[in-house]
């Protein structure tokens, strides 16, 4: 069965702990024992997401696929860590040779696997250029209501600048604190995400 015959069944997502973390992740497990470094918003992040969409995309010709900027760096006006998250849809993430190899030929490198979860995987660039520290690559099967929602929660950050800022102050209150895992910095999010998304689902 294709990833995309199978996603409603996905479970949804939870907190992760340091076991489901390792478990996730290939290779060693980054800590960060600290706190998390935002900056204002940089007008160099979506160049540096134009820049990699078009080597993703010219790597992945032959491989049907669709590509987004989403997370705090598309969004403008909004402090964020200097990460490039995109967002990649292909017909099957499980099938990793129909992807990985061309993109680990432009620097990428598969940083997490997540069958359970949408098929979910992660490829990971460094050194991006100007502004841009590095890029996250989110891997989702094609239709995923993953990636509905994650869009649609840019969409709602980029068009009503009180949740943007809603948003804003609740991440540089997390920031202040000190993490074991960047991952739990992001599930702490959890609740003004969604209270974010349920204004949007309210309002239309």
């Amino acid at each position: 069965m294709h990833a995309e015959e199978s996603q409603d069944e996905a479970p949804a997502r939870v907190p992760m702990t340091a076991e489901s973390i390792a478990a996730a992740t290939v290779g060693e497990v980054p800590r960060l024992d600290g706190q998390v470094t935002l900056r204002e918003y940089d007008s160099r992040w979506p160049e540096a997401f134009a820049r990699e969409a078009a080597r993703i995309r010219a790597a992945l010709d032959a491989t049907p696929h669709e590509l987004e900027h989403a997370g705090s760096t598309s969004v403008p006006g909004l402090t964020a860590k200097p990460i490039v998250d995109m967002v990649l849809t292909v017909p099957d993430p499980g099938d990793e040779e129909a992807y990985v190899p061309a993109l680990e030929r432009i620097g990428f490198r598969l940083a997490i696997r997540e069958p359970e979860w949408y098929e979910h995987r992660v490829l990971r660039k460094q050194d991006l250029g100007p502004g841009a520290d590095s890029a996250n690559l989110h891997v989702f099967p094609r239709g995923c209501a993953e990636v509905t929602r994650m869009l649609l929660f840019r969409d709602r950050l980029r068009a009503h600048r009180d949740d943007r800022d809603l948003y804003a102050r609740t991440k540089q209150a997390l920031a202040a604190r000190t993490w074991t895992y960047a991952q739990n910095y992001a599930d702490a999010k959890s609740d003004v995400v969604a209270e974010i998304m349920e204004r949007a689902a309210r309002e239309g």
